[in-house]
């Protein structure tokens, strides 16, 4: 988990940092875990809370490079990962219970969110987490 989502994102970064030098972006994916723990994935919430303070981190360092750096935190997506709980009709009912929008999001509804990130839009956002989780965190 480390390697992957830690260290990769770092490696990324790093890779890209001079081809985005005077206006670039970064968008890392960070998770809604990030904002709590995660009792039945506690690797997986560490390394993501560490990437969302990665982002702030090189948020910070990359600006006098002109390069924005900020992270969706994803929440519960129909993704291969999340196959289980979507299956078992006590957790989805719990967890859709607890989302305002009532429904599970899907792997496109992050687009738009990373290319606003991207964008001369979001010119003057460094640093930012954006959940994009249905309201999941503020419920």
């Amino acid at each position: 988990m480390v390697d992957i989502n830690l260290t990769g994102s770092m490696r990324s970064a790093s890779a890209f940092r001079g081809a985005l030098s005077n206006g670039g972006a970064i968008v890392n994916i960070g998770s809604m875990f990030a904002f709590f723990g995660a009792a039945h994935a506690p690797a997986y919430a560490a390394t993501k809370g560490a990437v969302v303070q990665l982002t702030k981190s090189l948020a910070i360092a990359y600006a006098g490079d002109g390069i924005r750096v900020n992270a969706l935190a994803p929440g519960w997506i129909e993704t291969a990962m999340t196959a289980a709980p979507r299956a078992d009709p006590a957790r989805n009912g719990e967890l859709m219970k607890r989302t305002p929008m009532g429904r599970w999001g899907t792997p496109g509804n992050l687009t738009g969110p990373a290319l606003f990130l991207c964008s001369p839009l979001a010119g003057f956002i460094t640093g930012a987490i954006l959940p994009v989780d249905g309201g999941y965190l503020i419920a």
